[in-house]
C-alpha cells in the first residue's frame, strides 16, 4: 500500500512538472498579431494585419484528412528542412482553412521576418505568402478538436454573425493554440472573414 501512494505522489509531481513546462512554452510561444474590434456576446470581432505564412494546399475538405499530413510538412520546414538548415520558431495559431474545394494548412512566420528573409522550403509543396489584411468574426472552443466540433461551432458563429447583419466573405478557418500532447487548458478558435467598416 505504501507502495501504491509513492507512485501516486510521484505520478503528480511528475504531471505538475509538465504542466509547468507546458505553460511556460506556451507563454513563450509567439502568436499572431491582432486587434481586438468588438466584443460580442458570444464571438469576437478582430482585425488581422497583412502577415507571412508557410501554407501548403491539400485536396483534403475537413480537419482529419488535412492535420497530420499538413502538420509534418511545415514542421519539416520550421525545423530545418530548408535550403539554409535554419530551424525557425513555432508560432502559434496553426490555421487550417477548409472549403469543399480543399483545404490550406498555415504557419505564421515570426514576426522578426520578411518574406524576402525566410529560407526556400526543400519541400516545393510549401510556400511563402503574405496575407492580405482582414477582418473577421471569431469564437472559441476548448478541448481537442475534430471535425464535428469545428463544424458545429462555425454553424453557431455563422448565426450569430448573421443575426447582427454581418456579410461573410469568405470561407471559415480554423485555429489550432496547442501541441498535440497538452492535455488541458487548450484553446481552439473557428474564425470567418467578414465585411467590416470602422
Amino acid at each position: 500500500m505504501k507502495a501504491f501512494y509513492i507512485v501516486a505522489g510521484l505520478g503528480i509531481v511528475f504531471l505538475m512538472v509538465q504542466s509547468y513546462k507546458l505553460l511556460s512554452n506556451t507563454l513563450k510561444t509567439e502568436n499572431q498579431k491582432y486587434r481586438l474590434i468588438l466584443k460580442e456576446d458570444g464571438f469576437e470581432i478582430r482585425f488581422y494585419p497583412s502577415a507571412t505564412f508557410a501554407k501548403i494546399n491539400s485536396p483534403g475538405t475537413n480537419y482529419k484528412s488535412v492535420a497530420s499530413s499538413g502538420f509534418n510538412k511545415l514542421a519539416g520546414y520550421i525545423f530545418g528542412g530548408n535550403d539554409q538548415g535554419k530551424s525557425i520558431a513555432m508560432t502559434a495559431p496553426v490555421r487550417m482553412e477548409m472549403s469543399d474545394k480543399g483545404s490550406t494548412m498555415s504557419f505564421v512566420m515570426p514576426e522578426k521576418y520578411q518574406a524576402s528573409d525566410l529560407p526556400k522550403p526543400k519541400d516545393a509543396s510549401v510556400q511563402i505568402v503574405k496575407s492580405s489584411p482582414q477582418y473577421v468574426a471569431v469564437i472559441r472552443f476548448g478541448g481537442y478538436a475534430d471535425d464535428e466540433k469545428i463544424k458545429e461551432k462555425r454553424d453557431i458563429l455563422l448565426k450569430l454573425i448573421h443575426n447582427k447583419g454581418i456579410k461573410v466573405v469568405g470561407e471559415y478557418t480554423f485555429l489550432g493554440y496547442n501541441a498535440p500532447f497538452q492535455f488541458w487548458g487548450r484553446t481552439n478558435e473557428v474564425a470567418i472573414p467578414i465585411e467590416w467598416k470602422e
